[in-house]
Order: C-alpha cells, then sequence, then structure tokens
C-alpha cells in the first residue's frame, strides 16, 4: 500500500490542491481543516505524514504539532510544516514543537515530492521495527528499557572545506555534543562506518563531491544508518532536491544559523537513537529467544533445531553428530532443603561448569528444569563419552557454593550419550537413545556416563 498523508489546512482550496497533487504521485490522501480534527484523524488513521499547515485559527500548527507528538502513538509520524513564514524563529519555533522539515507557500512541487519520499521512507523503515519488537512481544519476548533516549553527547562530524563555516558550526555543536571537523571525503566515510550519530556535509563543497559521499554512505552497509545533514544554498534548488532522493535525511540551508542547526541535528540524533534501540530491543528479543534467561545457554527451541540440520546433513553422508543428556541427581533435595534460590544457583554453576568442559563447536543446551543436553558435531561417540566424563568429574569434584557461600553441596549428575547410528536416525530417536543412558546411570547408582548405541 502507498504511503498515508494527512493534510492539514484551514483554507479549502489549498487542501484540495494539495491532494490533488499527492494523489497524482499515488499517494493516499487524509485532510483536516483545523487542529482539533487533525488530531482526532491521526489517531483514527495513523497516517505516515503529516503535512500541516502552521498559520490556522484557534490551534496553530505549532500548538497542534507539539500536541501530536505528545501521543505516543504518534510520536514518530513525521510532520512538516506548510508556511508562508521564512523567518528563523518560526523554523526554530517549529524545530522545538517537533516538527520534522518545512517547505515554504508557494509550494515547490519537486521539493516537496522529495521531503515526502524522504520522510514516508524513513517511517517505513521504523514501522517494520515496530512490527518486529510487536512480533517478539507478542511471543512473550521483550527487553526493557535501556534508559532515555537523549538527544545530546552525539558523535557528530562536520565535513567541509570552508573553515570559518565549519568553525561556526563546531563552535556551537560543541555545547551539546562531541562534533569534529573532516575535509577528506574519504576518511569522513569511513568514520561513518564506524558509528556516527550524525554527518553534516556541505553540498557547496568545491574540493569534493558531496552528493558523492551521501551516496556512499547510503550504498555502504556500515554508515547506512548514520544520519546525514546537507548544507546547501537555497537557490541550488536541483542539488538540494538531489540530496534528498539519495538518502540525506535534512536540509539547513546557507548561511548556516548555528540556532536552526542545533535543533536539526537534536531532531535527527534524537530520532538515530530510537531506531538504534529498537534495533538493540530486536537483537536482544531475537538472542531472548533462543536461550534460557537463567543459565545463558542456548534453550530447548535453538538445540532442536540445531540437532535437526545436524542430523539431516548426517544422513545425506555429512560429519557424524553426537549427544549429552546430563541429569542433575537428586536435585529435588537442593530445592527442598535449601529453597529455589538456592537450586537457582547451582543451575547456573552447573551451566558454567558444562560450558567449560565441551569443545568449542559444541552446543551446550538447557532442556528444562535440572535437564541439560550438548550437541556435538563431529564428534564420534569415544570423544563424547571422554568429554561426558570430563563434565562429569568436574561436577563431583568441586562443591558448589549457594546462599552467598554459607552453603557447599555435593552435586553429581547422570549422563547419557548417543550418536547418530546411520541414514534412517531421527533427532527423536537419537535423544531417547542417550535419554535412555541417563535411566540407565541413575539406576547402576547414579555419578556415571552411560553410552547407548543404536
Amino acid at each position: 500500500m502507498t504511503a498515508r498523508i494527512l493534510v492539514v489546512d484551514d483554507v479549502e482550496p489549498n487542501v484540495r490542491l494539495l491532494e490533488a497533487k499527492l494523489t497524482l504521485e499515488y499517494y493516499e490522501v487524509l485532510t483536516a481543516t483545523d487542529g482539533p480534527t487533525a488530531l482526532e484523524v491521526a489517531s483514527r488513521e495513523r497516517p505516515d505524514l503529516i503535512l500541516l499547515d502552521v498559520m490556522m485559527p484557534g490551534m496553530d500548527g505549532f500548538e497542534t504539532c507539539r500536541r501530536l507528538k505528545a501521543i505516543p502513538e504518534l510520536r514518530h509520524v513525521p510532520v512538516v510544516l506548510v508556511t508562508a513564514l521564512d523567518g528563523r524563529e518560526d523554523r526554530i519555533r517549529g524545530l522545538e514543537a517537533g516538527a520534522d522539515d518545512f517547505v515554504t507557500k508557494p509550494i515547490d512541487d519537486l521539493v516537496l515530492m522529495a521531503r515526502v519520499r524522504s520522510l514516508t521512507r524513513l517511517k517505513a523503515i521504523v514501522d517494520e521495527l515496530h512490527d518486529r519488537e510487536e512480533s517478539s512481544r507478542r511471543l512473550g519476548v521483550d527487553a526493557d528499557a535501556a534508559g532515555r533516549l537523549r538527544a545530546t553527547g552525539g558523535r557528530v562530524l562536520i565535513v567541509d572545506h570552508s573553515e570559518r563555516q565549519a568553525a561556526k558550526m563546531l563552535e556551537r555543536l560543541s555545547e551539546e555534543h562531541r562534533p569534529a571537523i573532516e575535509s577528506d571525503p574519504a576518511v569522513a566515510l569511513e568514520a561513518a562506518k564506524g558509528g556516527l550519530d550524525l554527518m553534516i556535509v556541505n553540498l557547496q563543497a568545491a574540493e569534493f563531491d558531496g552528493l558523492r559521499l551521501i551516496a556512499q554512505a547510503r550504498s555502504t552497509e556500515a554508515a547506512r544508518r548514520t544520519p546525514v545533514l546537507a548544507v546547501v544554498d537555497p537557490i541550488d534548488r536541483p542539488r538540494m532536491v538531489k540530496a534528498l532522493e539519495l538518502g540525506a535525511n535534512d536540509i539547513l540551508m546557507r548561511p548556516v544559523d548555528v540556532e536552526e542547526l542545533q535543533a536539526r541535528a537534536r531532531t535527527l540524533i534524537r530520532r538515530k537513537r530510537y531506531a538504534d534501540f529498537l534495533r538493540q530491543k530486536l537483537d536482544y528479543s531475537l538472542e531472548m529467544a533462543v536461550t534460557d534467561a537463567l543459565t545463558g545457554l542456548h534453550n530447548r527451541r535453538y538445540m532442536a533445531g540445531q540437532l535437526q540440520a545436524l542430523v539431516g546433513r548426517a544422513a545425506q553422508g555429512g560429519e557424524t553428530v553426537s549427544i549429552l543428556v546430563l541429569d542433575i541427581d537428586h536435585f529435588k533435595a537442593v530445592n527442598d532443603g535449601f529453597g529455589h534460590d538456592a537450586g537457582d544457583e547451582v543451575l547456573r554453576e552447573f551451566a558454567v561448569r558444562v560450558a567449560t568442559n565441551v569443545r568449542a563447536v559444541d552446543l551446550p543446551c538447557r532442556m528444562g528444569g535440572e535437564e541439560f543436553v550438548v550437541v556435538m558435531p563431529g564428534a564420534p561417540i569415544e570423544a563424547a563419552v571422554r568429554v561426558a566424563d570430563r563434565i562429569r568429574r568436574d561436577v563431583a569434584e568441586v562443591p558448589f557454593r549457594v546462599l552467598d557461600g554459607e552453603a557447599a553441596l555435593d552435586v553429581t549428575v547422570s549422563i547419557g550419550v548417543a550418536t547418530v547410528a546411520g541414514p534412517d536416525d531421527t533427532p527423536e530417536a537419537l535423544l531417547k537413545r542417550a535419554d535412555d543412558g541417563v535411566y540407565e546411570a541413575k539406576a547402576r547408582g547414579r555419578d556415571q556416563v552411560v553410552a547407548r548405541a543404536a
């Protein structure tokens, strides 16, 4: 579906004109003629972009923008203020209200469409991250917020050959951020790959091609997420439009107004950190989906997927695979006698001892409760038995300290070992044989390793 754009203006002809222009570009257009209606429509329809007139009776565009940004569900919907006012105070006031950009009446269609494409593209990326985060939450996997997302203290690189202009930007940005100046675009590109919060590029520099630098940054995976603020002459309309098409996040007109620079930098850095935060939450959620929260080992879901793939390859003539099934002896007595906190301490320490005694390629996993599995790619049964016995000895020889060291518990483990037997073997059959080995080890008196053939 195309992007949905809400047009807000109290002058009906202006609304219809913008609606016609956007419809011709295949956007879906919603309309409102005042601030309160805009808030109602935006809350109900969740547009991808809002074009908001500044001069409206009652609730003006600044106040409407401020209220839109105060609604959590709409906070990250881009707002472009449409204004006949071209003064710096109004631009700064709008940016402080949360506006993402401006277009000035009479509206330049080419510039408008370039800004609309740029901002809706950014909104689509944030929406995708939101959707993935929500999917993780529905699966029961979520990550706590990692503190406030500040818009200060950012790493900012000014790419400019004009010493006077660069120094002017450096001085103002130093009040909130950690800016630096670079005149070599190759060095700037490498810096962007290292994780900048913002790159400011002078498109009018005669010594390098600022548009090429933006294109290179957007085509490089490591630098793609770095926001770019392009500095351009207001009369150089083609360069401005091209910068937005190539992926510049925002435009700053020359001569540079340092207060507007500061406001735009703050907005871009906050937006970038929010996207980074969503990605981190997503990465954490994906990790938690395959990780046991108590021990930090892989969980049953991950083990099942890996074992299925490894057994499948072994059945087709690939390297063999062995597994260990480990069950802590008399674990219920630990919980009953010392409490579940002590039991959790034993499980965590047991996981450490298992993980430190297996090979680097092995996959130690917690199946649940006091039962663990180690998947061993490429290990014949003899090698698997040696690793199992090494784990058994390490567990039995050193008592487990629990309850802040107040109690020392003697712990043992029974281990069953099995190896893929042939092309018809299955993960379920392999686990069953290793599990049978555990029962045999317990029947023999526990603290033993038993290998079960097919």
